[in-house]
């Protein structure tokens, strides 16, 4: 194939935008806001739990708060009543040294309730302060999390604002090459996954940066300066320019 010289020389601008598109998409691949935001949803789930866990005690605790305050209750209410029945004077002296081993009893029932009560109240403000310390952490983490993905979303703006520039770019740069040279530079560089075209400097290619030798280089060297030559390596088109050492 034949192409202008000049035109060749074109390739290398083509080119140096598709390095730039390969490098933001190598980028938006690797971008580590995205695996930063990624660790902090993580550690907010991690923290939801904990709050949820949290909660959950609070709640089964002061379940069983309010039972033992019933049972208090009751107790309390029984032995009313039967202090108003001794205090009556209207039962009999057995029926009054009943009373009072049940007056006795129920005594110490409500001591060992009130302090199973103490007890559990205890246990439910130490869970309380958990629970609170747990949903301070979660908004901690959740804001980490806000702030981590306004991080992502700029670098993926930036990135998309930068994909864009270059995408323009080679789109005019492209518009000046004819379509046969176009065509064959679009096809290597599919192959590549870079680029179609390197520029031959000090007799390497700047694909594959490998130096030509022997029959290679004179037969790039002999070329005529509108044919298009390749890289019998990398498969680029090599662009010679004056650093091209031939």
């Amino acid at each position: 194939m034949k192409a202008d010289h000049f035109e060749q020389q074109k390739l290398l601008h083509l080119a140096a935008e598709d390095v730039a598109l390969t490098q933001l998409a190598h980028r938006q691949r690797n971008l580590p806001e995205v695996t930063a935001v990624e660790a902090a949803a993580e550690a907010e789930r991690s923290l939801s739990g904990d709050v949820v866990r949290a909660e959950t005690e609070v709640r089964d605790l002061g379940r069983e708060v309010k039972r033992l305050e019933s049972d208090v209750e009751t107790v309390r209410a029984r032995e009313a009543k039967d202090q108003r029945l001794l205090d009556s004077g209207n039962v009999s002296p057995k029926e009054m040294t009943n009373l009072q081993h049940e007056l006795d009893s129920l005594k110490r029932r409500r001591s060992d309730l009130e302090d199973q009560e103490l007890e559990l109240m205890q246990r439910l403000e130490d869970a309380e302060s958990a629970l609170a310390s747990a949903q301070q952490r979660l908004e901690q983490a959740r804001a980490e999390r806000e702030r981590a993905e306004q991080l992502r979303d700029d670098a993926l703006a930036d990135i998309a604002d930068g994909r864009k520039r270059h995408e323009e770019a080679r789109a005019e740069v492209a518009a000046g090459i004819a379509a046969p040279l176009l065509s064959l530079y679009d096809r290597i560089r599919t192959q590549t996954g870079t680029t179609g075209a390197a520029m031959l400097r000090a007799r390497a290619c700047q694909g594959c940066r490998l130096e030509l030798y022997g029959n290679e280089l004179a037969a790039v060297r002999n070329a005529d300066p509108h044919e298009v030559v390749r890289c019998e390596n990398c498969g680029r088109i090599l662009v010679r320019t004056a650093e091209s050492g031939l």
